[in-house]
């Protein structure tokens, strides 16, 4: 038997799915249940804050860029209930192929169809060929939708519905949800943002008509909201009185939700089949992990692990360099550009990197990117000289967001994978490109297949790009 789940979603961003989420993995191990967390989607942020509540290790379940058989071994945990938040609305993803363009996409690979078994097709089983015209996603898996992990997994969704606002319609908005789409059913709601017992009684109503069942209805409590910046919630290892946070939330929902009655909503999902890893990018991997670069999937280390790397972590705001015996060194995402002025007094480091890169390999992915550039520009307008191995130049002084995912085909080798091969990842940040001067690394696509300009870059042994690395096609 598989470790039951349900997927926590909501409408839409902003009613409170973070928030419920974290409220119920610390009130489940407080009851003493081991509770396996799960982000859907390309977030990097959230599960930091779940690991914190569980006490394990919060990984992601990605449908655009995992292939069906890749995610569901991952929900091997051994846990006793699984709770997968999803990211947006419950049936948000990327763009689709508008209708007409259909045909120019690749089809998707034999036996690993694309929509991620959101048509209540059985998990594993190819996607139906679509009809001419027809739109389908342009990922080779699906389109990233909380609600295709759901199908794929089987697990029932617990809606989290912001009741501001509203009262008895919300038994309509959870109707309309639960039957949207084929295989996928909603459990239950939690609501949140009660504002008065009387508010309570008239939402519950609603939802009874709708035969859908309230497992919760929390009260309106601003004081619990977690501090925010721009790239979503001010990390959890930033955030100093998490753990106080936490207990509150868990008294919160321990208090105003049936969490027998949510377990017990719970299912278990399919026998996950063997796992294929990502190839590590070398035997011995130096990989900076501090404040500055602490956007590192888990998935990406285990699969490394499995391999047999070994992983040595090094502190560039700490002024250290990558271990001198490693044999590639791994720059991931995180905050550069709020310690700019650290990382560039930083000679120990810089020193350190660039000898590395005389002889081995160095890769950096988005914010590790950057600072293998020739220079960043922080918020307030101050110029930081960077490492130089790139001649990438951004800024922060005026700030375009960058979001979506990303495929790429790559132009040359970069480190665990040769020229041609097809990666799947995102891109989500707020700088300026200013120069991007050497040979793109990459041809790179968003979800719907047109190219974008962010291709990465290499020069000699050092080679990066825009792109969160999640899987390949």
């Amino acid at each position: 038997m598989t470790t039951p789940g349900l997927v926590i979603s909501a409408p839409a961003s902003g009613t409170g799915k973070t928030t419920v989420t974290l409220g119920l993995l610390a009130a489940f191990r407080a009851q003493g249940v081991a509770v396996q967390p799960f982000k859907c989607g390309p977030d990097y942020i959230d599960p930091a804050f779940h690991s914190a509540a569980a006490g394990r290790a919060s990984l992601n379940l990605d449908s655009f860029a995992m292939a069906p058989d890749r995610l569901l071994s991952l929900t091997a945990t051994g846990a006793a209930l699984i709770l997968a938040e999803g990211a947006m609305g419950l049936y948000d993803g990327a763009a689709l192929a508008p209708k007409g363009e259909a045909a120019r996409l690749p089809p998707p690979p034999v036996g690993e169809g694309w929509g991620g078994g959101a048509t209540g097709r059985t998990a594993g089983q190819p996607s139906p060929t679509p009809a001419p015209g027809e739109s389908r996603p342009a990922g080779p898996f699906g389109t990233g939708a909380a609600a295709e992990i759901a199908a794929l997994t089987g697990w029932p969704v617990l809606l989290v519905l912001d009741a501001s606002g509203q009262a008895q319609s919300t038994g309509a908005v959870a109707r309309g949800f639960d039957g949207f789409r084929p295989g996928v059913r909603v459990a239950g709601v939690i609501l949140n943002r009660v504002a008065s017992p009387r508010h309570e009684a008239m939402l519950r109503a609603g939802l009874a008509e709708a035969g859908i069942a309230c497992l919760g209805a929390l009260p309106r409590r601003p004081d619990l909201a977690l501090p925010e910046r721009h790239l979503g919630l001010v990390q959890a290892q930033e955030t100093g009185d998490l753990p106080a946070r936490l207990a509150a939330l868990a008294a919160l929902v321990a208090a105003h939700c049936d969490l027998d009655a949510i377990r017990a909503a719970a299912r278990p999902g399919p026998a996950p089949g063997p796992l294929r890893p990502l190839p590590p990018p070398g035997g011995r991997i130096a990989l900076a992990r501090d404040a500055a670069f602490s956007f590192t999937y888990p998935h990406l280390l285990a699969d490394w692990r499995a391999a047999g790397a070994e992983v040595l972590p090094f502190s560039p705001l700490a002024d250290e360099g990558p271990d001198p015996t490693a044999t590639v060194c791994w720059l991931p995402g995180g905050y550069p550009e709020l310690h700019a002025g650290r990382l560039a007094a930083a000679t120990r480091f810089l020193g350190g990197l660039r000898a590395f890169a005389a002889t081995r390999p160095v890769h950096g992915e988005c914010g590790g990117y950057m600072v293998l550039g020739q220079g960043l520009t922080d918020a307030a307008g101050t110029a930081h000289a960077m490492a130089g191995l790139l001649g990438l130049e951004t800024s922060y002084a005026a700030r375009r967001l960058h979001l979506g995912y990303r495929r790429a085909a790559l132009a040359a080798p970069m480190p665990g994978f040769p020229t041609g091969t097809a990666l799947l990842g995102h891109e989500f940040h707020y700088s300026a490109i200013l120069a991007q001067p050497d040979l793109p690394l990459a041809a790179v696509t968003d979800a719907a297949g047109a190219p974008v300009a962010e291709t990465g870059s290499r020069r000699g042994h050092v080679t990066g790009s825009f792109f969160h690395l999640i899987g390949s096609a």
